[in-house]
């Protein structure tokens, strides 16, 4: 279990350094060419339907790959790695119809992805670097706000307290599995995250127990709105209630198009960390890894941020590689971190 003073061991590196995040699981993931037998191993060989491209099935079946990605990512100079449970609910699984014949899937999944990260964490932890598990909770596949129905826009296929007993599941199985943060993450609707944040805070409180929190929306298009429509800075206030550790944006946009968001998203969290984890560019089907951004381009965009004093933790998300973030690593060294709270106020 965390130790109680986590948050303030990860607030006191903030202030020294910019903290480096993991790259993509599923870019990585794409690599190993894996078949429907891998998916399936033996435990699943049976299941009626295809499972190929459920990725966190992997930590079940195929820890040795999910094990060797964390790694490649921690010798790249990772601080912070996630868990492979983007998709780790009863919610996502039902997709492959796995916990209707699995009862307890969803929990069994973050507890093994848990201690999967736990354990090369662990290994590459030195009290000069110690190195950090992010328990990642995706933003789920259905909506609270939106409806799927074009026709009835009052139509929804997920309710507040069905997406509130998922989240609850999942973060059960991340902290049982020893992770030290948890991150809601990918964040499209603000109500699937509000959900995910009434989850935390509940579990919290049964448990009698905290762990610091990361949250990290998406803006998906010019716009500057995420899905459901809030603005950076309106999302940053319904958001800003669960006093996470660091707010900030990944996935959807590159790094060159995500700039104007995370200056503003900057500004207006002026007393919390900021993260950014942008997709190496945007998307390119002939690409080896699916996006355009070699490791030079996309650390050259954070090292812009970084001298913009835009960032306390940076990373990447889709089609990065663990080159992307060693040059990532390299690249911020060179760069003071982002001053928040009364140092930022004082310095403006």
């Amino acid at each position: 279990m965390v130790q109680p003073d986590q948050t303030a061991l990860l607030r006191q590196l903030m202030q020294k350094r910019i903290l480096i995040l993991d790259g993509a699981m599923g870019t990585m993931i794409q690599q190993y060419r894996l078949s429907e037998a891998d998916f399936r191993g033996s435990r699943f060989a049976n299941h009626p339907k295809e499972l190929k491209g459920d990725n966190e099935l992997l930590s079940l079946v195929r820890p040795d790959v999910i094990t060797e990605i964390h790694e490649q990512y921690l010798a790249a100079g990772a601080d912070i790695i996630e868990t492979n449970t983007f998709g780790a609910t009863d919610i996502a699984q039902a997709d492959y119809d796995l916990p209707t014949h699995y009862p307890g899937i969803s929990y069994e999944l973050n507890f093994v992805s848990a201690t999967l990260a736990r354990a090369a964490c662990d290994k590459y932890s030195t009290s000069e670097k110690p190195r950090f598990v992010a328990g990642a909770l995706g933003p789920q596949p259905k909506t609270a706000s939106i409806s799927p129905d074009v026709n009835d826009p009052a139509a929804r296929n997920i309710s507040f307290d069905q997406l509130r007993a998922a989240y609850y599941e999942q973060i059960d199985g991340l902290v049982q599995g020893n992770c030290d943060i948890l991150l809601v993450e990918t964040i499209f609707d603000t109500l699937n995250a509000k959900a995910a944040i009434f989850a935390i805070d509940q579990y919290f409180e049964d448990k009698r127990m905290k762990l610091p929190v990361m949250i990290s929306g998406t803006v998906t298009d010019a716009s500057g709105r995420i899905l459901s429509g809030q603005t950076v800075e309106a999302f940053w206030n319904s958001v800003r209630h669960i006093n996470p550790i660091s707010i900030g944006l990944n996935c959807a946009l590159g790094a060159a198009l995500m700039r104007p968001y995370i200056e503003e998203l900057s500004k207006k969290a002026a007393d919390t960390p900021i993260s950014c984890y942008p997709n190496a560019g945007l998307p390119n089907p002939m690409s080896t890894t699916g996006f355009d951004e070699t490791p030079a381009d996309t650390s050259a965009f954070l090292a812009d941020f970084a001298a913009s004093s835009f960032l306390n933790i940076a990373g990447g998300c889709c089609g990065t590689t663990p080159s992307h973030i060693a040059a990532i690593g390299r690249s911020l060294s060179q760069h003071r971190p982002r001053l928040w709270g009364k140092h930022y106020r004082e310095a403006a």
